[in-house]
């Protein structure tokens, strides 16, 4: 049967394609599943082949394929790795993002048959080459690769032509991966959307340089592109905070954070805000060492809420998606024996979630709510009284 005659009314079966090839029906199945084992030239011919008399796999049968292989069994499960390269082992379970995230991908590789085991690249003694070893001698052929400082070195010394690999979040920037990231640009833009929806028109933006810069200034991005949309005199310029990562304690250093008090009420004086939308409730708290009630005297929404019940409004990231989209991506690079990195990486964004609080009531035409406000006064002192530390 000549390449681009089809059968009418039938679908065009893997037998087809390799009666025309000249080749076995075993020879086809892996070559259109990629498997290393065949020739890349006869892969390469076969699936030619294949697109041309106009094959498409059987979706009933790669569900039930897709069941067998879901099936629980005696046997082991094969392991993913999910790579780390904080400051330490498990630092970056701090971050509530960085925690759902590797819950998230924990849950995906379980219901599809594996385990997830996390490895730090920061242990004594550990180097590139060293982890490239160690998951090849392992048998591990899938990373994670996440929760990367954006000083981390680049991964060019893991052999990755033996991997399958998928990146959540900004760093490393190298090797160049299909990853998963949270839309940040995204989740401002829904901010502000939301604010301006509930009556308020002045927005200002106070942001720790450090989060900006681990997200490559996807949160300032989408403020100045809301911002552009407004006429010039509601226009506020973005305060940056210093590049630390946790806010001031007793014991620190209090005359940087009384600087940054400083610079604060010079932004808010000058700006005059009606809405403050901060990178993490420490911004909360400076509201109140300002002597500012929320919502009385301006209303407050944050960009990193962990939970629903906090009472401020705001955007949640939702790591625990990106942890699940990024391993099943990387089960299915891994099924389909793609390894190394893509000719072409892919960005897949993750949606933010908004959660309404009374930090942000609507504004009435007769001026906020009076119930909102009584509910809302106590969340700066109770932020300055919290023992717990937070994030900026």
């Amino acid at each position: 049967m000549p390449p681009n005659e089809t059968l009418i009314g039938q679908r065009v079966t893997q037998s087809d394609v390799a009666r025309v090839a000249g080749v076995h029906n075993t020879t086809v199945s892996l070559s259109l599943r990629n498997c290393p084992s065949i020739p890349e030239a006869t892969r390469k011919r076969i699936r030619a082949l294949a697109d041309a008399m106009g094959y498409y796999p059987d979706p009933a049968l790669q569900a039930l394929i897709a069941y067998r292989k879901g099936r629980p069994s005696n046997r082991q499960k094969a392991t993913l790795a999910y790579l780390t390269n904080w400051s330490s082992r498990w630092g970056w379970r701090a971050l509530p993002t960085h925690e759902r995230s590797y819950l998230g991908a924990q849950r995906k590789a379980a219901e599809l048959g594996y385990q997830l085991e996390h490895f730090w690249l920061g242990e004594p003694g550990m180097n590139q080459r060293r982890m490239s070893q160690m998951l090849y001698h392992r048998g591990i052929n899938g990373v994670l690769v996440a929760a990367h400082g954006e000083t981390s070195d680049e991964l060019s010394e893991i052999d990755w032509s033996k991997l399958s690999a998928v990146k959540i979040g900004c760093f490393p920037p190298a090797p160049a991966l299909h990853r998963v990231i949270e839309d940040h640009t995204g989740m401002v833009r829904l901010a502000t959307r939301r604010i301006q929806a509930a009556g308020f028109e002045r927005i200002g933006l106070v942001l720790g340089q450090g989060w900006d810069d681990f997200v490559d200034q996807a949160w300032s991005a989408g403020y100045l592109i809301e911002q552009s949309k407004f006429p010039a005199s509601m226009r506020i310029p973005i305060l940056r905070l210093a590049r630390v990562q946790r806010e001031w304690r007793p014991g620190q250093s209090e005359q940087k954070s009384l600087c940054e008090l400083a610079a604060f009420g010079r932004w808010y004086q000058d700006c005059r805000p009606e809405v403050i939308v901060g990178s993490s409730l420490a911004v909360l708290g400076k509201i109140g060492q300002l002597g500012l009630a929320v919502p009385r005297d301006v209303a407050y929404v944050d960009l990193c809420l962990d939970g629903v019940d906090s009472g401020v409004a705001g955007v949640r990231q939702n790591g625990e998606i990106a942890g699940e989209v990024a391993t099943a991506m990387l089960v299915g690079q891994i099924q389909q024996n793609l390894r190394g990195a893509p000719a072409v990486a892919t960005s897949t964004m993750v949606d933010g979630t908004w959660i309404d609080g009374p930090s942000m009531p609507t504004v009435l035409a007769s001026g906020r709510g009076g119930e909102a406000l009584a509910a809302c006064e106590h969340l700066a002192e109770s932020a300055l009284r919290s023992s717990q530390p937070v994030w900026v």
